[in-house]
């Protein structure tokens, strides 16, 4: 804006600078940051979602569920690639009794 009133032949530069750098800055947000910030984001929900599901197993404990009723309460939480089925969970929950005993 300090160079308005200069002659149009030096603002022709000045406009077309001004607008390869708006068209990088757009550019560069939407196909690198917007991406990498997703990925992010995914990553750090992915993490998450293991905590949130052992907090609502615990919850459900605490306000009077049985202890397979809260078991399924946090395993249906968990997105459907990562759950195991109900037989598989019993196999594993035994296989944990019988070390443990």
């Amino acid at each position: 804006m300090t160079s308005i009133n200069e002659p149009p032949v030096g603002l022709d530069k000045l406009i077309g600078t001004a607008l390869v750098g708006t068209f990088l800055g757009v550019w560069m947000a939407y196909a690198m940051v917007g991406p990498v910030a997703g990925a992010i984001r995914v990553n750090a929900d992915s993490k998450v979602m293991y905590y949130k599901s052992m907090k609502v197993g615990i919850v459900a404990f605490l306000n009077g569920a049985s202890p397979q009723v809260a078991v399924e309460f946090s395993r249906k939480l968990l997105p459907h690639d990562l759950q195991r089925s109900f037989q598989e969970l019993e196999e594993h929950l035994g296989e944990l009794s019988a070390v443990a005993a």
